[in-house]
């Protein structure tokens, strides 16, 4: 079943909890001598769902521990990364190491994971044609086109047999690692946001866990395949809280992560997502 409501997050920004002050990266504080212990406030940058709700979720236990958390969503995957190099945010929730990693290696930023919170199931969703058994010849396949996310997208395909990748390819798979492909299916590559809206003019596309969710989709209704729990991508492409290196102790941070793993957190990811949204377990 398909789902043809589409989310546009637009330039909207929303912000959790009462703007009280600036979080400890922010320059202009730091020059007055003021610490994040002394305004109380956690800075995250995050992507609309789950990311910004989970964090909701959080905000009244991280208030009880002295701390008002003020969140801002983002709809791409370099923002939030780049505002917390820049000292703009304390933290981001959005991505999972490898992709944190290439990121890093690309950008030349300083940017470490302190904890995993979630991970997101791929998924495989139907366009024009609505099962895999008998994929037509020259079907059109959309995957997100950043470098781990493609991979994990390839690994997907190659386990329900629509292609095959070159040995020892894993998580750094590209098309050129396609070995076999007996549909000669075509892969359309774009980036993740663009994904879901181009279901339409595609046979199938595969989706972040996260972008099928504000498409509107259910993971476990909608999905005709999806990445199974003790396979090599789901273990590695954990959702993590990231900050810059240097802030790993920082007293605020510390106090979300905790929330975060916590049973409260962990209960309610379960509850309200239907599969699409796993909790790490610690």
């Amino acid at each position: 079943m398909k789902k043809r409501v589409f989310v546009t997050l637009g330039a909207a920004v929303v912000t959790l909890g009462l703007i009280t002050g600036c979080g400890a990266s922010d320059t202009a504080t730091s020059d007055a001598g003021t610490s994040q212990a002394d305004t109380k406030v956690v800075k995250v940058a995050a992507s609309t769902v789950p990311h910004a709700e989970i964090l909701a979720e959080a905000k009244a236990e991280l208030e009880a521990e002295g701390y008002t958390l003020e969140v801002t969503e983002f709809q791409d995957y370099v923002q939030p990364n780049k505002v917390v190099e820049d000292g703009d945010y304390d933290a981001n929730y959005f991505q999972h190491t490898p992709y944190l990693d290439d990121f890093n290696a690309e950008k030349g930023t300083h940017l470490v994971a302190i904890a995993k919170i979630h991970y997101e199931p791929f998924g495989i969703y139907s366009g024009s044609d609505e099962t895999l058994d008998n994929i037509r010849e020259g079907a059109k396949i959309a995957v997100p086109n950043d470098t781990t996310n493609e991979a994990r997208a390839l690994l997907l395909l190659e386990a329900n047999q629509i292609i095959t990748l070159r040995e020892g390819a894993g998580l750094t798979a590209t098309i050129h690692d396609i070995e076999e492909n007996p549909y000669n299916v075509e892969i359309v590559e774009l980036e993740a946001a663009q994904v879901p809206r181009v279901i339409d003019e595609m046979d199938f596309v595969v989706l972040n866990g996260n972008y099928a969710l504000e498409a509107g989709f259910d993971v476990s209704r909608d999905a005709i395949a999806v990445e199974a729990a003790d396979s090599q991508a789901a273990q590695t492409y954990a959702n993590i809280i990231c900050v810059r290196e240097g802030n790993e102790e920082e007293p605020g941070i510390q106090a979300l992560v905790k929330i975060l793993q916590g049973e409260k957190i962990q209960e309610f990811i379960t509850a309200n997502y239907a599969g699409a949204v796993v909790p790490i377990t610690n």
